[in-house]
């Protein structure tokens, strides 16, 4: 397969994010999957040291119920 024949990859802002819990999160880059070519966002944990982890794009971008409050399930953090 070469790079011509793969879909793109959703462009997505590097750095830190929240979790809906309360985590703090650095998205590493997005990767794909090796059969299914599904988007994944690389992350690490950044109150722990449990390595990178990885996860759906489309779910690390859905919304999520907490507490009966619709949020992001992780939203980035602007720098200032």
């Amino acid at each position: 397969m070469s790079d011509h024949d793969l879909p793109p990859l959703p462009e997505t802002p590097l750095g830190l994010y929240r979790h809906y819990k309360g985590g703090e999160y650095e998205v590493i880059g997005v990767a794909r999957h090796s059969e299914t070519l599904e988007p994944l966002v690389v992350y690490r944990p950044l109150y722990n040291q449990t390595g990178w982890w990885v996860r759906p794009h489309a779910m690390f971008f859905e919304t999520a119920d907490f507490d009966g409050t619709v949020r992001p399930r992780f939203e980035r953090v602007t720098q200032t």
